[in-house]
């Protein structure tokens, strides 16, 4: 199965394998401020077709796809929407912005898309605070997984020393959300979530493990589709924390700050990877354990 790229110039990059357009990655989104501009992946597709991504939901707006972000950044929100403050979550003037600069890399072979970039981040009121390298690899791993590999590299240039945090941290319990952000199709909320050490539901949200899965099933069709996410083992916290939800929407997230803030003194850098395996069918938990695998191979 060969993998094509097209770039629509200052905007995007879709990646297709048989036919099939397996995401978009969205590098200059036309995003309004108050959910905090970043570029985000979207829509995303197995190898069979079938959509396992949400975009803008009317009840997480700046929730889009895939999506690096991060809800407590010292005092900006590159997350979106309110800010967990003090027990309430208020509307602060700081959604900060993370903006695409220069693309670095955009290479396509039969086996394998990079795509990367360069982007600013800045605050509300334009400030700059972080500069990051960014990197996004599709490979083909059989005839009906593939893998998207995500790497980041984010240096302080604020000034100050940043702690990086979530609502956890402020205080709210078992809410540790913030990093590498998937939400799932509508029709995914009440499927499984899978962690190494069994299938469970939003008891799992806060559980440290190497990788998380969730199982799904689409409307229409009836079938299921399964999503496993890695975290790579050099990543500050690992194993992390994980966000993860099935009750009332799905969504995984190995959340790097769940718990304890990470602060990064001025002119220092902090980088992770992870995989990300996305497969046709529900794999079940030892399925799950083998896209892990793969993710973990990818990764090497």
């Amino acid at each position: 199965m060969t993998l094509q790229a097209d770039h629509a110039l200052n905007r995007s990059v879709t990646v297709t394998a048989g036919g099939v357009e397996l995401f978009t990655y969205v590098y200059r989104p036309d995003t309004p401020v108050l959910e905090s501009p970043k570029p985000y992946v979207h829509p995303i597709r197995t190898l069979g077709g079938a959509l396992v991504s949400l975009f803008r939901p009317h009840d997480h707006v700046w929730h889009k796809g895939i999506a690096w972000s991060l809800p407590h950044v010292g005092e900006h929100n590159f997350w979106g929407g309110p800010t967990y403050v003090k027990g309430e979550y208020v509307q602060l003037a700081n959604n900060g912005s993370a903006t695409h600069r220069e693309m670095t890399t955009l290479t396509a072979t039969p086996d394998q898309v990079e795509i990367g970039h360069t982007l600013g981040w800045t605050s509300q009121a334009g400030a700059p605070v972080i500069e990051e390298r960014r990197a996004l690899t599709a490979t083909i791993v059989d005839g009906a997984t593939w893998a998207l590999l995500f790497e980041t590299t984010m240096t302080n240039v604020s000034g100050a020393t940043i702690d990086f945090g979530s609502p956890t941290t402020k205080g709210r319990e078992n809410a540790g959300y913030g990093g590498l952000f998937w939400r799932g199709p509508r029709s995914f909320t009440d499927g499984v979530i899978q962690s190494p050490a069994g299938a469970g539901g939003d008891e799992l949200r806060g559980t440290r493990a190497e990788w998380f899965g969730f199982r799904g099933r689409h409307d229409e069709s009836g079938d299921h589709s399964t999503i496993v996410m890695v975290d790579d083992a050099a990543n500050p916290q690992h194993p992390p924390q994980w966000f993860a939800r099935t009750e009332h929407f799905a969504c995984l997230n190995p959340a790097p700050f769940f718990s304890e803030e990470v602060p990064l003194p001025d002119g220092e850098s902090i980088s992770f990877r992870y995989a990300v395996v996305i497969a046709d069918g529900d794999r079940g938990e030892e399925g799950c354990a083998l896209l892990a695998k793969q993710g973990r191979d990818a990764l090497r």
